[in-house]
């Protein structure tokens, strides 16, 4: 399940801790993983367990407590619509359902065609610019109103048009 280059990427990130506290390396080594495979099986999360000496659903609590993990496969563009209190004041409910009809998919889903995976998020940080989403766990897009959704969707469908995946496997991930 983890490959040897996985397991040199951990080595590197464990190394940065004192040697009885390797399992600080946790939030790095799902991070790893979800970078190679675009999100995080039980069995990565039991691999990663086993590797730093700390229980299954040690690693499972951290994988379900932050959004970032993809526990499942999503599309190519991972949409997060901040929907937390400060948001949902300045229409972060209106822009996820903005963008379930824009889609035509509910939240927690994805498109028929792999390219977009809706996702409520809890708070972003940029309350004062709300409403707000986050492509891919990176890309953070503010004062989102529906003409600045219209445009972002078309930008990555363009985006994928322009650069189609080789390997479907690699749906979510960010590399």
């Amino acid at each position: 399940m983890i490959s040897d280059s996985t397991r040199m990427r951990f080595d590197k990130e464990v190394a940065k801790y004192p040697v009885d506290q390797k399992r600080s390396a946790v939030m790095a080594c799902l991070a790893i993983v979800q970078d190679e495979q675009g999100w995080v099986s039980p069995e990565t999360e039991a691999a990663i367990a086993d590797y730093l000496g700390m229980a299954a659903m040690a690693v499972h609590e951290v994988t379900t407590f932050y959004n970032m993990y993809n526990q499942a496969p999503v599309a190519r563009f991972k949409l997060n619509v901040c929907t937390n209190l400060p948001c949902q004041l300045r229409n972060g409910q209106d822009a996820l359902h903005y963008m379930e009809i824009k889609l035509g998919i509910k939240m927690g889903q994805t498109t028929s065609d792999g390219l977009f995976t809706l996702q409520q998020s809890e708070c972003l940080g940029a309350c004062a610019d709300a409403p707000v989403m986050l492509v891919n766990d990176r890309t953070m897009c503010s004062n989102m109103s529906n003409a600045r959704m219209d445009a972002m969707v078309a930008a990555l469908q363009a985006e994928a048009a322009k650069h189609p995946l080789n390997d479907a496997s690699k749906l979510g991930a960010t590399a």
